[in-house]
């Protein structure tokens, strides 16, 4: 069995819900003002494309600083297409990062963002089995 995560949401009203993991770190969820919600924190598929763009740069920055790259900062554009029809799933994933830093190496950067989408992302992998996956990067010298 592979390792088990659990997380708890709980109801705070409205549409309003807090999502709680195990660390006890929680995050805000809460339907469109067209859907009942007030708008007080994020849509749970925004949370999907948040946690890939979020896991894929740990990669990327874990990678780079192995590397001996001098990192100033590390951005992942998600843009996510979703169905029209129900369940409105996300159809198309673009991953778009965006690494800064000083005399970054092309080659280090490819590394980095190819290890990530396609060996160590699991969030990013997760989705892309519903998905069509895509990404691509551009360095920022600082």
């Amino acid at each position: 069995m592979g390792m088990k995560k659990d997380v708890t949401v709980s109801w705070a009203g409205k549409m309003t819900f807090i999502g709680e993991a195990a660390s006890g770190n929680t995050v805000t969820m809460d339907a469109g003002k067209d859907n009942g919600g007030l708008g007080l924190g994020h849509s749970p598929m925004d949370l999907l494309l948040m946690g890939a763009g979020g896991c894929a740069c740990i990669d990327v920055v874990m990678i780079l600083k192995k590397a001996r790259q001098t990192l100033v900062d590390c951005v992942c554009q998600v843009s996510g297409v979703r169905a029209e029809e129900m369940p409105q799933v996300y159809t198309d994933i673009h991953m778009h990062f965006i690494v800064t830093g000083t005399d970054l190496r092309e080659e280090a950067v490819k590394r980095a963002v190819e290890l990530s989408m396609t060996k160590y992302c699991s969030a990013s992998a997760t989705l892309a089995k519903g998905a069509k996956l895509t990404y691509d990067w551009d360095i920022k010298q600082a």
